[in-house]
């Protein structure tokens, strides 16, 4: 149970339930203990084995409690019978049986309704948490791990943490206290009867501990599996039109197939393991009860040490441990679960940043001068993706990488906007290095318009809000005029209001394209870094794209990557990238004029 200790920070807020829960549970064992206990008098009544007591007796503390009780319901009954008939006296026993179970009851939901709110508040919490994790960790912590995986932590994992933290509040608090009750009562019913109880305990206890020792280990198998079957099932919707394209349902409906295949054989495992802890501890229970009935019968018939009254009594208090003890092995087998379950929860929450901001990290609020990359190195992996280099980019100047695919373009984008953390050297704005700036306040300064339109499955409204959450609708229209949008958004059923479908698939590439510049455009950021904005794009659209950005990169400071070299002619600087260095730079007539790599990668793409 070390994982309740990890997680004991989300169960604080809701202490005062989990006192209410562990308050209402001590009565319910309380009263489940005295509702068996009571059914003595009722019994003796009807048998007509109560001990006739006709004065009241006299309270003489704790340690005569039991006798002191025994003889107040025989006082009860013996009077009562006497003026108003056996009848009554069993009326009374009826009454009280009734109000003992009907305490028994209403404690044990008030347990169930205060554990609900820690329950369903720590179940929030942990996945707000993961959530905020997820959205925290550097992207290349994704680059290693599957999303399914990550879905199936977020539902699965932390919902079995959730039952599993239910089952370790029944396993030290209600169950227990309900055998430990049930058993002071049959020690004060007959002593030797329990010791005989106690000897086939540590039996059971025994059998049903080596059924549960690897449910851990296969549990861990199930959620593992569950994660794989979902990432191939977020892997399949994403790439729906690649699998029909190649006619690739059969090899994928194979892959999904044999994930759900494992996980259906260790599911077997796990739950018939599971399973047989009910029936085992049950049969085990009743042999116990057999064996007390014979043993117990005995003192009643030939020894006639205990009345009739008391032993049907003490069969159902030894009968009410069976219910807890099985409540017990069946939780022990949650909290194994629930042990694997957290252990995979932990691993995400436990996981450190590596682009943390510094505890002395400042906030930018302006750019004033210039962005400056100073002699870089970085690799994704094993080899070098950018070697040795260096830019200076002026405030208000439009600077455009250009190379072949693999030459280090776009990481140049990821590691300005701190996606990634360099090897060597550093990056700095106005001179400052942006690893002492908080990552907020440096992606406050910037607007991304990437080569992939990320849109979500939403308005178009909303959609263009995450440039800037207050803007007003009239804002938003002059945004979508800028970025050259308006013109088909305003044809639309509901206009900004109208829904793009997931990943804006209801829009074209262009559309798509030129609603992210108009998110761009409402952040008004004074660094805009385009991705290869136009790359993916028709020639109508790019022209209508390319008019969009012109607009938006008017007096801005700029870093274009570009693939298409028709779109980036008017940059105040043009630097070519090969193979991670700078083979070339300069303005598009100054390279021209030189025969060197921007001339032949003009005059590959067929520009005049």
């Amino acid at each position: 149970m070390d994982y309740i200790k990890k997680l004991s920070r989300f169960i604080v807020p809701y202490k005062r339930y989990a006192i209410l829960n562990i308050i209402s549970n001590i009565f319910y064992a309380l009263f489940s203990t005295l509702a068996m206990v009571s059914l003595m008098p009722m019994i003796n009544v009807l048998f007509g084995e109560s001990k006739k007591i006709y004065t009241k007796p006299i309270y003489n503390g704790l340690s005569g409690i039991k006798d002191y009780t025994s003889n107040y319901l025989n006082y009860i009954v013996t009077t009562t019978s006497e003026t108003d008939g056996p009848q009554r006296a069993l009326l009374y026993m009826i009454i009280l049986i009734i109000s003992l179970f009907l305490l028994k009851n209403l404690f044990n939901y008030l347990a169930l309704f205060f554990i609900t709110f820690l329950r369903n508040g720590v179940l929030r919490d942990l996945r707000d948490e993961i959530y905020n994790k997820v959205i925290t960790l550097p992207i290349s912590y994704y680059s290693e791990k599957k999303k399914g995986d990550i879905i199936a932590r977020i539902s699965g994992d932390v919902n079995e943490v959730k039952n599993s933290m239910l089952s370790v509040l029944e396993l030290i608090v209600k169950e227990p206290l309900t055998i430990a009750f049930a058993i002071i009562a049959m020690f004060m019913i007959s002593v030797k009867l329990t010791i005989f109880v106690f000897i086939f305990i540590p039996v059971s206890g025994f059998i049903i501990s080596r059924i549960g020792k690897s449910l851990k280990r296969k549990s861990d198998k199930v959620q593992r599996e569950q994660g794989l079957f979902l990432s191939t099932l977020e892997e399949t919707l994403g790439g729906l039109k690649v699998i029909k394209g190649f006619n690739a349902e059969k090899r994928f409906n194979t892959k999904f197939q044999d994930s759900t295949n494992r996980f259906y054989h260790f599911s077997n495992t796990l739950m018939n393991r599971q399973n047989l802890a009910s029936p085992t501890s049950e049969f085990l229970g009743i042999a116990t009860i057999a064996a007390l009935l014979w043993y117990g019968g005995n003192m009643v018939m030939v020894e006639q040490t205990i009345s009739g009254g008391s032993f049907i009594a003490y069969m159902a208090l030894a009968y009410q441990i069976l219910t807890p003890a099985k409540a017990i092995s069946k939780a022990s087998y949650q909290v194994k679960a629930g042990n694997a379950a957290a252990e995979r929860v932990l691993e995400i929450l436990d996981t450190k940043s590596s682009l943390e901001d510094l505890p002395n990290a400042t906030t930018k609020t302006s750019f004033d001068s210039s962005i400056d990359i100073n002699n870089i190195s970085f690799k994704y992996e094993d080899d070098l993706v950018l070697k040795n280099f260096s830019l200076h980019v002026p405030k208000g100047k439009s600077v455009a990488l250009v190379g072949q695919s693999g030459s280090g373009k776009s990481t140049i984008a990821n590691l300005v906007t701190r996606f990634y953390d360099v090897n060597d050297g550093d990056i700095s704005i106005d001179g400052e290095n942006i690893k002492n700036i908080t990552k907020h306040s440096l992606r406050s300064l910037m607007g991304l318009v990437t080569q992939d339109s990320i849109l979500f499955n939403d308005t178009i409204k909303s959609n263009i809000l995450i440039g800037k959450e207050d803007a007003t609708d009239e804002e938003i229209i002059e945004a979508l005029k800028i970025a050259n949008a308006w013109e088909f958004v305003k044809d639309l059923p509901k206009g900004i209001e109208t829904n793009i479908g997931d990943s804006g698939n209801k829009l074209s590439g262009g559309q798509k394209q030129r609603l992210s510049i108009a998110r761009a455009v409402l952040k008004n950021p004074p660094i805009m870094i385009l991705d290869e904005a136009t790359s993916a794009l028709d020639t109508e659209s790019e022209r209508l794209v390319q008019d969009a950005l012109e607009k938006m990169m008017k007096n801005r400071t700029s870093i274009v990557i570009a693939h298409r070299l028709s779109t980036i002619q008017s940059a105040d600087q043009i630097v070519v990238m090969q193979k991670g260095e700078i083979a070339e730079q300069g303005s598009h007539a100054e390279l021209m004029t030189r025969d060197g790599v921007y001339r032949k990668l003009v005059e590959m793409q067929s520009f005049e």
